[in-house]
């Protein structure tokens, strides 16, 4: 570390970080474009699964028939359906930044 009274000259500054490599750019870009179809896809689940016919003949509902009356009410279907939303809010957003690379 530099004492306050001394001067930076060019050759005591740290060296500039070079760009990114086409490789890396490339991973990042599938990464991104991975994250953005998993996100769609637990959305588009989420969103449409608590409404079908699936969830009430759900084998873990059999399980815990107490919490099968909780879990088939509507607020827990919304509540789902909600995360499945945001999701699909999370996959837009990704794919609009990852367009504006």
């Amino acid at each position: 570390m530099a004492s306050p009274n001394s001067v930076l000259t060019p050759e005591s500054e740290p060296a500039a970080a070079s760009p990114p490599s086409a490789g890396h750019r490339l991973r990042s870009r599938i990464q991104a474009i991975l994250l953005i179809l998993f996100c769609l896809e637990v959305g588009i689940v989420l969103v449409l699964l608590p409404w079908s016919s699936f969830w009430d003949r759900n084998y873990f509902f059999s399980l815990a028939p107490r919490w099968s009356y909780l879990l088939s009410s509507s607020y827990v279907r919304g509540a789902v359906s909600g995360l499945g939303l945001l999701n699909v809010w999370i996959a837009i957003t990704e794919f609009w930044r990852l367009r504006l690379w």
